[in-house]
């Protein structure tokens, strides 16, 4: 049973004894219990079964209103963290009147009731000076009313108010109805006291949700790749299931993706991450070479051979081989490191030794695989062998949300690098890289941003620092960059919509920002079309 309910059973049976000893002085005084009685039963009902808590207590003062005859009921509540007394329901007012109104602690009647925490009454709201009559109640004579006003508590604390009218009748005992009013209205407070107290619970539940997820992704998320977007959280993810095994896995992703970066995380978040880690680019070698660096040499095994030479096979024993370009392979090699995966043997060139290798073998290739099977260029067993457990990095332009946390990465980078401090990137040259569709993927947003750190002179990087591949972007805020004046225009752009962004939209200041006039400011802004009002603190363009 709830607090709330046995708090109620408690009150009833109090009403039930007071209706008891009034049928033996009247039978009206007792049907009237009766009707009190019944009207708290069905709120108890409405709260209970309400999931929302305004439409609960709308419902709760329409009750009032039809059972008991207490009309225009209005209800108050403070939010947790508030000081201001408004009306959160009414009835049978007018929402555009109730909304409007305002309470100060200690204002009026509800404010007095609000601010002591003790019911009032006013038989006649024409004869009390503190009453308000924000909403035109009756005044004197026939059509003179009551009006009732109780506090909603929690502890000690006030959190709200219920008030009703009712037409004045000397024959009914307003403090019967105060009494009635104040049941209510501790009803009211153990409701919303249970409410609050699930809405802290879920957002407790909510935010150490969002705190696990967090640890998660930082504890999956390897050091040396930058990313927050849902596809490279996937990729950490996968980084996290393989990294603990020997499982051979096969990177695969547009040229600049960041594949290495990935073997490497995968390496160094192994047991193997003491071990060496070696990387061969298969597609720089011819194949004799790449059989040579692979498998090493005997002396004398062919021309310039003076010596014997331990193979990358042979130094990556304990720890990590990572074949980049493994579409690359003749189909010579092919078959040697197929007998590598399956046997773990090799031997070395000009040598009929076998040798035994411990290294965990991760591939990488940006070409189409299955295409190469298909046309026969590239061995079916060998492609089933090496995509075991396959790694995909999204290029640049599915991951947009990642673009500017890698600028401002390689920002810093470039920037100690050539001993400049540059600040920020300026709205134009973001608006260039977010629309752009970055071929090239991150190598090409790296060496962009290098270029642009180079040129930069006042700490910032602006539009005109961008290569012009970006600068043509239609998305990109900015004009095209092929004769003179579109050039001067561009560079004119870039500086005023700096000063607007810094001065909040304001052309005044961001005049006073450039050392020129508000007049030359609204000519310029005017001529080169430049939307000033979406640079205003909290506008969006």
């Amino acid at each position: 049973m709830s607090y709330t309910t046995e708090k109620c059973q408690i009150m009833w049976g109090k009403l039930a004894m007071s209706k008891k000893n009034s049928d033996l002085r009247g039978g009206t005084e007792g049907s009237r219990h009766v009707q009190e009685l019944e009207t708290l039963y069905k709120i108890s009902h409405i709260l209970a079964a309400s999931t929302a808590q305004k439409q609960g207590l709308a419902e709760v003062l329409d009750t009032l209103d039809n059972d008991l005859g207490m009309d225009r009921g209005t209800i108050t509540l403070l939010g947790p963290d508030s000081a201001e007394i408004k009306i959160d329901v009414a009835h049978n007012i007018p929402h555009e009147q109730s909304s409007k109104v305002r309470y100060r602690m200690g204002e009026g009647v509800t404010g007095t009731v609000m601010q002591t925490g003790k019911a009032m009454i006013v038989p006649k709201v024409s004869q009390e000076p503190s009453f308000l009559n924000y909403f035109e109640r009756r005044g004197a004579g026939e059509n003179e009313t009551s009006f009732i006003c109780a506090p909603i508590s929690i502890g000690k604390n006030v959190i709200g108010t219920i008030s009703v009218d009712r037409i004045y009748d000397g024959s009914i005992s307003l403090d019967e109805d105060m009494r009635v009013l104040s049941i209510v209205a501790s009803m009211i407070a153990n409701d919303v006291k249970a409410r609050r107290e699930i809405a802290i619970r879920r957002q407790e539940l909510q935010d150490e949700n969002v705190r696990l997820r967090n640890e998660l992704e930082d504890k999956f998320r390897p050091e040396n790749i930058i990313g927050n977007s849902s596809s490279m959280r996937d990729v950490y993810r996968h980084i996290h299931q393989v990294a603990g095994s020997d499982t051979t896995v096969l990177i695969r992703g547009e040229s600049g993706t960041g594949k290495e970066l990935v073997a490497h995380a995968i390496h160094y978040s192994s047991p193997r991450s003491e071990g060496p880690f070696i990387k061969v680019n298969c597609a720089a070698l011819n194949e004799n070479l790449l059989e040579s660096e692979l498998f090493g040499h005997e002396k004398g095994a062919f021309t310039g051979a003076t010596q014997t030479r331990r193979g990358r096979l042979e130094e990556a024993n304990g720890g990590t081989l990572f074949l980049d370009e493994i579409g690359d392979f003749s189909s010579v090699t092919q078959v040697k490191l197929l007998r590598v995966l399956q046997e773990r043997q090799f031997e070395r060139v000009g040598s009929n030794q076998p040798l035994k290798t411990n290294a965990r073998i991760l591939t990488a290739t940006n070409r189409d695989l299955e295409k190469a099977v298909s046309d026969g260029s590239f061995r079916q067993d060998l492609y089933y062998r090496i995509n075991v457990f396959p790694v995909i990095l999204p290029p640049l332009r599915d991951r947009k949300d990642d673009i500017l946390l890698l600028a401002d990465f390689f920002v810093e980078q470039y920037g100690k690098k050539m001993g400049k401090d540059v600040r920020r990137i300026s709205t134009p040259a973001i608006n260039m890289m977010v629309a752009y569709h970055w071929p090239g993927n991150v190598r090409e947003l790296e060496n962009c941003i290098e270029r642009a750190i180079l040129l930069s002179t006042d700490g910032v990087i602006h539009g005109h620092h961008l290569p012009p591949t970006l600068q043509t972007s239609d998305a990109s805020d900015t004009v095209g960059t092929g004769s003179l004046k579109e050039r001067v225009d561009l560079f004119e752009r870039d500086i005023i919509v700096d000063a607007l962004k810094r001065c909040d939209g304001s052309l005044a200041a961001a005049a006073r920002d450039l050392n020129t006039t508000a007049r030359i400011m609204g000519y310029k802004v005017k001529e080169l079309k430049i939307d000033y009002k979406r640079y205003r603190r909290g506008k969006t363009g």
